[in-house]
């Protein structure tokens, strides 16, 4: 590349980023759902890609942003991707309310705030769940057990997990399972 060249390439890259930047940054915006310092890469990285195809000036158009929006949506999807495809990274104020495995303190005090919650529970209720839970049992051997349908094992252990949930703070009952989980392992 030429001196002549790179100072053309440059004033073209810099009239283009004058001209379109700030269409370019509000339309990233949007696609980042106004996180601006992603917004700001994506555009960063929109102008590199303009700069490393400099055919993409000579083309027959009046206007680049056709080609900027193009390539900015493409980045901005191919982003989005690849962050999906991690694994979700936990947060500092995730960790500093997070219990320490270690403290038996911590677990000790669930414990008894689980054994209080399932003592308050109906009595029809507290056997589904010491049944299904506490002593492993499936539906059909609980009912069998229990002596009633397993529609009824089922229906109760979901009423019952749905109490603890309103219980006890920081669980609740999942929507598909009815299984009860920390809202911290939740998705948000």
């Amino acid at each position: 590349m030429t001196t002549a060249t790179a100072t053309t390439d440059e004033r073209a890259l810099k009239e283009l980023q004058r001209e379109h930047g700030q269409a370019l940054l509000a339309f990233l915006l949007g696609l980042t759902h106004g996180d601006r310092q992603r917004a700001e890469d994506l555009a960063q990285e929109t102008l590199v890609r303009a700069w490393l195809h400099p055919e993409a000036f000579d083309s027959a158009y009046d206007s680049m942003r056709p080609w900027l929006f193009t390539v900015a949506r493409r980045l901005a999807i191919d982003a989005r991707r690849s962050r999906l495809s991690r694994p979700t990274e936990v947060g500092d104020e995730l960790l500093a309310v997070a219990a320490d495995p270690a403290d038996a303190t911590e677990s000790a005090d669930a414990a008894l705030d689980v054994r209080a919650a399932v003592r308050d529970l109906s009595p029809e209720h507290r056997a589904v769940l010491v049944r299904l839970y506490f002593h492993g049992l499936t539906v059909n051997e609980a009912a069998a057990e229990l002596g009633i349908p397993a529609g009824t094992v089922k229906s109760r252990s979901y009423y019952a997990l749905r109490q603890l949930g309103h219980r006890l703070p920081g669980y609740r009952p999942s929507r598909r399972t009815g299984v009860a989980r920390s809202r911290a392992a939740a998705p948000q």
